[in-house]
């Protein structure tokens, strides 16, 4: 049936309206994740039994109810190993869930599998994994980008419907984009950190790679919200899904000039100007701005990432 293909607001649609079951969905991911795992290695580990055990009592009061998603396999997970893709923990069992483990639990999804990322999540493309880079889903021969890199390969590959990811400094954003689906990394201290294996702890973010962003509107709504575990947290409820809007009048968009240095490629110029050029005839007004060059903003974070790292 190819239900994997499904993007999560279909696969939701779908099971709410009986046109197919939870567990022929998880059927169609887990046979996908066969077919292709030996080529890409997205996947730490695969929970086949219990999904499908799962998968076939599922009350869909829920938001998420039935849906398999895939998780960072940095993501502690009670009972399950949680290895953050390195041979240190390649045995490691987690004693509890973080808070994002919570709550799609509790939303009623049924997580497929852990996906690899580069080790300790040290890394942009998943080449430190201490058990294997991941490749392209588009294109084998190549990267997928990192460290989330198994969570968007996961997803562009119809391995799964939707994954959560965690960034640092572009962690679930630019493995997103090489792989040509939808990441969102939110407000620092709008999703809990508590129960992810902390990569630089100041900047760490989990989040959402989607298939559309339809999809990572939802999901944000359910993982976001202050946790009083993480003395970091927004004190905030959970983010709340915005009216759709006729148009962008009385929006401001920034345009940082710093962006635009001498050696960027032109079609990539062009295609940022083209959609701030889209947003104005919406309505919006954009604003260029001056801003930190992007070359102090490295310097600044690599002091910073490899002193809380050590």
């Amino acid at each position: 049936m190819d239900l994997n293909k499904l993007t999560l607001l279909e696969a939701i649609k779908g099971l709410k309206e009986k046109k197919f079951s939870s567990t022929e969905l998880v059927q169609d991911c887990l046979n996908q994740i066969e077919k292709l795992e030996p080529v890409l290695n997205a996947f730490v580990s695969v929970n086949k039994e219990k999904v499908l055990e799962k998968s076939k009592d599922i009350d869909f009061d829920k938001p998420l109810s039935g849906i398999p998603i895939a998780i960072k396999d940095n993501f502690c997970i009670k009972g399950i190993k949680t290895t953050a893709s390195s041979n240190l923990l390649k045995n490691y069992t987690a004693q509890y869930n973080a808070t994002v483990i919570e709550k799609l639990d509790n939303a009623g999804a049924i997580i497929i599998g852990k996906t690899n990322l580069d080790a300790w999540a040290h890394g942009s493309s998943t080449e430190t994994s201490d058990f294997g880079p991941t490749k392209n889903p588009w294109n084998p021969k190549y990267l997928p980008g990192g460290s989330s890199g198994g969570s968007a390969a996961a997803v562009a590959s119809d391995e799964v419907v939707t994954s959560i990811g965690s960034e640092t400094a572009g962690s679930i954003r630019q493995p997103s984009a090489w792989c040509g689906v939808v990441g969102l990394k939110p407000t620092y201290g709008r999703v809990s950190r508590y129960g992810v294996i902390a990569m630089a702890s100041s900047m760490d973010c989990p989040g959402c790679i989607t298939k559309t962003v339809d999809d990572a509107v939802l999901l944000l709504s359910i993982i976001s919200g202050h946790d009083p575990k993480d003395a970091t947290s927004i004190p905030k409820n959970p983010w709340q899904i915005p009216a759709p809007l006729k148009d962008l009048k009385g929006l401001k968009i920034g345009l940082p000039k710093a962006y635009f240095p001498e050696g960027i490629k032109p079609s990539v110029k062009e295609a940022v100007l083209n959609a701030a050029e889209t947003l104005k005839k919406l309505g919006a007004e954009i604003i260029e701005l001056d801003v930190l060059d992007p070359k102090y903003a490295i310097a600044v974070y690599t002091v910073l990432q490899r002193s809380e790292v050590s």
